[in-house]
């Protein structure tokens, strides 16, 4: 059976623009028949990834998204240690093709994003220093270097998908939903005005530049599910990995903000509520305990007690025995984020 880790999260965000739509403005999802602030799993898994917990955490074993593979990693190394330009070029294009459709505009690059392990990172970097020092271009061969095990954690754990190499694509390990904002938002605009330091003269008076743009505040639900089982497959069976994965993914769920607009919000926000469970029983989101918005002027509070009375319901309805569990409630003082980790990585 399979053993899933399932997080349930309770942010605040003050004032703030975390992860905009494509006319800036903050994204927003309707539930329940009301608007929502919305931040997309995207761009959350992202901000946890290349966060300084995963870094500290698990740096070395994490890998890289790019479309400049041919480019960065093996054109301008070549370039730089003296090989014929045209030479360094075609072996950049042989390379970049193994993991993707070239681009028009520079075939050294390709059309896509790829996720690239730390493995496949070295053995591009073996074979260029191969090649620089041989003179040549890679053989047909050589530049079979995608690998279906050996990934690095967050491929492990988010996934990869590689169009024209489906055999090497790997198989998310966790789940992330887009957090929800509990109760009815509205994006209100800030119209702001910038002034130009050197033209503030009795005859050059006003703005320099005048803009706005969209904000709002809200209490968020976050629902994360891992397959403990998949991740640790994943992971070509390395428990001790898998367990500081696990930590770093809970920590950073609990304490890492998406970046969009930091510096004209700061609106960086640890969590007020987290509620782990591990066990067998099939996953499911507590989303629905928001799908009446909620309204008092108490919302954390009543988020809180919403949220766990909707999981003691779907226990009572479906006869299930819960699985265990540990909180961590800030209001409250319960629980602290060291045995939080502790317990989802044992």
């Amino acid at each position: 059976m399979t053993t899933f880790i399932q997080l349930h999260v309770l942010t605040a965000y003050a004032p703030s623009n975390l992860n905009r739509d494509d006319s800036g403005r903050p994204k927003t999802a309707r539930m329940g028949g009301y608007e929502r602030l919305r931040i997309s799993s995207q761009s959350l898994k992202r901000a946890w990834r290349t966060s300084t917990v995963f870094e500290d955490a698990l740096g070395g074993h994490l890998g890289v998204r790019t479309r400049r593979i041919g480019l960065d990693y093996v054109y301008k190394p070549m370039l730089a240690a003296g090989m014929d330009g045209n030479l360094a070029s075609a072996a950049a294009k042989k390379i970049a093709n193994e993991f993707g459709s070239p681009k028009k505009e520079d075939p050294r690059e390709i059309e896509q994003l790829v996720h690239i392990s730390p493995c496949e990172r070295q053995l591009i970097d073996q074979l260029v220093a191969t090649l620089i020092s041989e003179q040549r271009e890679p053989g047909d061969e050589e530049v079979k270097l995608l690998r279906k095990t050996a990934n690095g954690v967050d491929i492990a754990m988010f996934g990869r998908m590689l169009g024209s190499s489906a055999k090497f694509n790997v198989e998310a390990a966790c789940q992330v939903a887009h957090a929800l904002g509990v109760s009815a938002v509205t994006v209100e605009d800030d119209f702001f005005t910038a002034v130009d330091d050197l033209s503030r003269t009795e005859d050059m008076q006003g703005a320099g530049h005048m803009g706005e743009q969209g904000y709002a505040s809200a209490l968020v639900y976050s629902y994360i599910c891992i397959s403990r089982d998949l991740l640790l497959a994943n992971l070509d069976n390395d428990e001790e990995l898998t367990r500081r994965a696990i930590a770093a993914l809970t920590e950073s769920a609990l304490t890492v903000a998406p970046t969009g607009k930091q510096n004209s919000f700061a609106s960086r926000a640890w969590a007020s509520y987290a509620l782990a469970e591990i066990g067998t029983l099939q996953p499911r989101s507590l989303a629905v305990a928001f799908f009446q918005p909620v309204t008092n002027n108490d919302q954390i509070n009543q988020a809180i007690t919403a949220l766990k009375d909707q999981r003691e319901k779907f226990a009572a309805a479906y006869s299930l025995e819960k699985d265990n569990s540990y909180e961590l409630n800030v209001q409250r003082g319960e629980g602290t984020l060291a045995e939080l980790v502790k317990f989802v990585s044992q």
